[in-house]
């Protein structure tokens, strides 16, 4: 295959075929790919691919740095563009990759969102029901996955994955007798949580009118088909209960989560079992909520103290 200007586009193809065919990544994965190395091809214009220099791979980043483009979205091209020079670099003689020690601009920490302990306890409450909608099997399934996210502080992915019993195969399930939740979290990992009081509640409720599965599986929660549901859907339902009634802000499963180890921390102060129930392989992930745990105190104080406010 040629290196001239006019083969760039080539090279991509061939590049996001190998990690199709030798890397097996998902065709989600591997248009990512393909839209940042397009854009890069589009960047450098007519310069073949061994032209590129490290200084012109920082130039780039500058200015797509000035164009106000997100330091993860820029961080996340420099990885692809990394990888495909990488690869070429055993295609063809390249002097050096020329994407290699460059950094994307540092991103400004934002703390996460979490809810005030008397939002999160209205919005997985459950409401009083509509006339002959209390034995509702969807709210329900609502109820208790809700219940369940902020009880344990789970990921949606971790929710979606429960099975009703334990198994070899399962990713996850939920121990009543125990009052705890296994699930499998990033890096494989397997933690067990306890299960508060309201969520165990909420889980007998849903469990006796749980329909049987349509697909003969043994999903705990269930879509509106029979079928395991999806974290879309638990997305969308939160969103739509947080809604329907009225949430200060927009609501969706992580914000529960974080709801979550942020009221734990406030209650007892101890980081290491947040860490351990969050399932953070490092304890810099979860300091994050020690800002969490002060803005609230903060919060307290402004409220409370009569020397607080400036007159």
């Amino acid at each position: 295959m040629s290196d001239a200007p006019d083969s760039k586009l080539a090279w991509i193809d061939a590049y996001l075929a190998h990690l199709q065919r030798e890397r097996q990544l998902s065709p989600h994965t591997c248009a990512a790919y393909a839209r940042d190395l397009q854009a890069l091809a589009a960047l450098t214009g007519a310069s073949a691919w061994p032209q590129l220099d490290h200084h012109a791979v920082r130039r780039l980043t500058a200015k797509l740095h000035a164009q106000e483009l997100d330091p993860r979205s820029i961080a996340r091209k420099l990885s692809s563009w990394r990888g495909f020079f990488r690869w070429l670099g055993e295609q063809m003689p390249l002097a050096a990759n020329p994407v290699q020690g460059v950094r994307a601009p540092k991103r400004a920490k934002t703390l996460p969102r979490a809810l005030s302990v008397d939002d999160a306890v209205q919005l997985v409450a459950p409401s009083r029901p509509a006339a002959g909608n209390g034995d509702d099997p969807a709210a329900l399934c609502n109820r208790a996955m809700f219940e369940l996210l902020y009880s344990s502080g789970l990921r949606v992915s971790e929710l979606a994955g429960l099975d009703l019993t334990p198994s070899k195969q399962a990713l996850g399930w939920v121990d009543l007798g125990n009052r705890e939740v296994t699930v499998t979290g990033k890096g494989n990992k397997r933690r067990t949580v306890p299960v508060g009081a309201a969520a165990l509640d909420a889980l007998h409720a849903w469990l006796a009118l749980r329909p049987a599965p349509t697909d003969g599986g043994d999903a705990l929660f269930l879509s509106s088909r029979g079928t395991r549901v999806s974290p879309r859907v638990i997305q969308q339902r939160l969103r739509q209960h947080g809604v329907a009634h009225g949430a200060p802000v927009q609501v969706h499963p992580h914000m529960l989560r974080h709801s979550f180890a942020s009221h734990v921390l406030q209650s007892s102060g101890d980081l290491r079992a947040v860490q351990e129930m969050l399932g953070h392989a490092s304890i810099s992930s979860t300091q994050v909520y020690t800002a969490l745990d002060f803005q609230h105190l903060a919060e307290v104080y402004d409220k409370a103290h009569p020397r607080a406010k400036v007159k």
